[in-house]
């Protein structure tokens, strides 16, 4: 794309004015050029379901245009076999004047079906989109809610093989983006198509795609399984914002926050563990005025954003006990064979709820990642590979033969 700045509400006359003035003067508006995507090579197989993340200006939706033929690519080509169907924006392919009927109707035709493949269709896009009472309903009458339910259920029911959905979900409610989400599942492994997913909800990219793409500034940064790259990128994330003094951004006049570190079962600092490992959390803090009831508390949140679980110092002496003034460390020892394998973001605060007292909550200040552990002590035992959920205790089984 080509950057340049225009001057707002010029009128003919300026505009002759100026060109003359770079005629005799040999200047020329100097234009910058941006690249939205730069050396992407991509391979995508039928019936995969891909997850396309990055943050906000990274590519993601320019990717899915030149897909779907909206946009031509620069340079190079893109070869699409397959009848595709795009989600990018809401309202895309849909006329505001005609009705929810006629729209789908408009969009099939878009799509290349012909009228009798999308009445073969047309109940169960009405009935998958909810809104069958308004179907005849210009579409200028519907709510952006609404027009989404229209959109996707029309992208989902025409048989596309190839589906393209861009980060439109984020409009629906929470119980119609669970019917999407369950429709695209559907879809991809019942029938062999192939989805292409732009979100900003790690949850839905690692509960739906078999492999993720992320893209920074354009170009691709890393390639593979949902949960590596999404993990990747959570971490990338982290590091990146991570490079602060806690020292010099938490605390007031009673407390200050110094470090925030991981530990390993010989108390050494590490930020890598297996499933099979205690995982050590420290906070150093410094008391400034003595005489207060300070709780210190932790977050954990997984890469999708989950809070795992919250933990505060109720089994410390100093729970309702005041602290002197000086420097403390407060350990949390969260047991071995208790986090699943994936990435955690730590949060820390120091407060007391009951005097309604926070000194400090600052968000992410530290990262760790849990691998697999393949030893007959863990949840899977021997057996490579992830489990699904956000915790994999090591429980007590009993097995008996009744008869």
């Amino acid at each position: 794309y080509k950057l340049a700045t225009a001057e707002p509400y010029i009128s003919l006359r300026d505009i002759i004015t100026a060109g003359i003035k770079n005629i005799f003067s040999g200047n020329k508006k100097k234009n910058e050029n941006f690249w939205a995507l730069q050396d992407i090579n991509l391979d995508i197989m039928p019936g995969e379901r891909i997850g396309i993340i990055g943050r906000n200006g990274a590519g993601k939706s320019t990717l899915l245009k030149i897909i779907s033929r909206i946009t031509p690519p620069t340079t190079g080509s893109a070869n699409i076999r397959g009848r595709v169907g795009s989600l990018l924006e809401v309202g895309t392919g849909f006329h505001p004047e005609l009705s929810g009927r006629e729209n789908i109707y408009l969009n099939g035709s878009i799509l290349g079906l012909k009228k009798a493949e999308i009445n073969k269709q047309l109940d169960a896009i009405i009935d998958f989109s909810g809104v069958e009472k308004f179907i005849d309903t210009p579409l200028k009458h519907y709510s952006s809610g609404m027009q989404l339910r229209l959109a996707f259920s029309v992208a989902a029911h025409l048989e596309p093989e190839i589906l393209l959905i861009d980060e439109v979900l984020a409009v629906g409610d929470a119980e119609f983006q669970k019917k999407c989400i369950s429709k695209m599942e559907e879809v991809s492994t019942g029938h062999g198509k192939t989805i292409l997913f732009v979100s900003h909800n790690m949850n839905y990219i690692t509960g739906l795609c078999n492999k993720a793409i992320l893209l920074d500034e354009g170009k691709i940064i890393k390639t593979g399984s949902a949960t590596e790259v999404v993990g990747y990128y959570a971490e990338k994330i982290v590091k990146k914002a991570g490079n602060r003094s806690t020292g010099q951004l938490a605390g007031n006049e009673t407390v200050k926050l110094k470090t925030v570190r991981l530990l390993g079962q010989n108390g050494s600092s590490k930020d890598s563990f297996t499933a099979d490992e205690k995982i050590g959390i420290e906070m150093q803090y410094e008391v400034i005025q003595g005489g207060h009831i300070l709780w210190t508390g932790y977050n954990i949140f997984n890469q999708d954003g989950i809070n795992v679980f919250d933990t505060h110092s109720v089994s410390s002496p100093y729970y309702d006990q005041p602290h002197e003034k000086g420097h403390y460390s407060a350990i949390a020892w969260i047991p071995e064979n208790l986090m699943n394998t994936g990435s955690y973001f730590i949060s820390c605060a120091i407060f007391n709820h009951q005097q309604h007292v926070i000194h400090f909550h600052e968000k992410d200040v530290s990262f760790f990642t849990v691998q697999d552990a393949l030893t007959e002590n863990t949840a899977r035992g021997k057996s490579p590979g992830d489990l699904p959920g956000v915790v994999r205790p090591l429980l007590k089984w009993e097995i008996n033969k009744v008869e």
